[in-house]
């Protein structure tokens, strides 16, 4: 599936040399070594704030203090990392990206280009969501919500539709750029979603339409909304995921009070995806930091930060997440209306919010 005939052509030599999967006692203690032989690796995208990134990373240089980690560009969208792969091949300074962290859509193209090292942690059995040759697996997900600062929104919208009244007039961004973040562009789609009552094809077109009219009632803000634009009320209102709104009313510690809304409708469930650079100059690290992430310990780190990990499930059953994780999660009924979108669907909604996002809306997105 996905596999690009010129895609072996396109490895560097280093990559070729380091395909190898470390699954037995034996062999993790030659990747070790592989790894710390290289020291260092450079994610890109990972921003401390997003799905308990920050406490992953505390962890894993906890449980490897003499590995380097160079951290790149944590506000990146998906489009973006993807772009300085392209443009970092056959560049081993500190500014070649070694793994992405990117919306599902943009995983089998990337994968037909060449650009993900293929490699199977030791786990890889045990989730859904993946490349079956390894190029890329699903890590987490998450549903787009509300994220909403009650000092300024007294009457806190529950749908989509609730956001085109008038009472909520400068008040609603987007947590990206449209053109170019993955969050972004599903939360067009989900907007469509609900105008539509669940028509996938009329989505994309119906999301457009959305914005289209949120912006011409003045209640669109054309910056990209973060806990602090919630906080100061520049975007009392921010569409994001919920692990992302959830950690972000955890943060804020009631100052301001900030509710977390899963629409009645329109309820889109995103993957992302993590996939290792083809031309990554520390893919010994890379994959280190891979089968810590599928790990037991990896997959309780993205529960910490209110995500649902790829392993979600088996843990559950295996009773290895701590009781205090589950209570602090948002009641199961929020999510029973949830869609996955299937890529075909997530590529046709990409194609055309991102290509017609300024013509349509006309909001140019800071």
């Amino acid at each position: 599936m996905y596999r690009s005939t010129g895609r072996i052509l396109a490895f560097t030599a280093a990559a070729l040399l380091s395909g190898t999967v470390f699954a037995s006692a034996g062999s993790m203690d030659d990747l070790i070594a592989a790894a710390k032989k290289e020291g260092t690796f450079s994610p890109i995208a990972l921003p401390h704030d997003w799905c308990g990134w920050g406490g992953t990373f505390e962890a894993f240089k906890a449980k490897y203090p003499w590995m380097k980690i160079n951290e790149l560009n944590p506000d990146a969208g998906s489009a973006d990392e993807i772009q300085a792969i392209k443009a970092n091949k056959g560049n081993t300074g500190p500014q070649a990206p070694d793994m992405v962290d990117v919306g599902l859509s943009f995983g089998p193209k990337a994968t037909e280009e060449g650009l993900f090292l293929p490699y199977k942690v030791a786990t890889f059995d045990d989730f859904k969501v993946k490349d079956p040759e390894g190029h890329w697996y699903g890590g987490y997900y998450g549903v787009l919500s509300f994220e909403v600062n009650k000092d300024l929104v007294k009457n806190v919208p529950q749908d989509w539709s609730d956001l085109l009244k008038p009472e909520y007039a400068n008040s609603v961004a987007l947590a990206g750029d449209p053109r170019s973040s993955n969050q972004a562009i599903l939360a067009v789609y989900a907007a469509g979603l609900s105008v539509t009552n669940g028509d996938a094809a009329k989505a994309p077109k119906a999301g457009l339409e959305f914005f289209k009219e949120l912006n011409a009632k003045g209640n669109f803000v054309p910056v990209i909304g973060k806990a602090s634009s919630v906080a100061q009320g520049t975007t009392p209102i921010v569409i994001r995921w919920d692990y992302n709104a959830l950690a972000d009313r955890d943060t804020l510690k009631g100052n301001p009070p900030v509710e977390v809304v899963v629409p009645k409708s329109g309820v889109v469930a995103g993957v992302y995806a993590q996939a290792i650079s083809a031309f990554g100059p520390h893919p010994n690290a890379t994959k280190l930091w891979m089968e810590y992430l599928y790990s037991d310990e990896g997959q309780v780190g993205f529960l910490r930060g209110y995500c649902h990990p790829a392993r979600f499930n088996k843990l559950v059953d295996e009773k290895k997440i701590p009781q205090e994780l589950l209570d602090k999660l948002p009641p199961a009924e929020h999510y029973a209306k949830a869609v996955f979108p299937t890529l075909d669907e997530q590529e046709a909604n990409t194609k055309e919010v991102t290509a017609n996002w300024d013509s349509v809306v006309g909001a140019n997105v800071k």
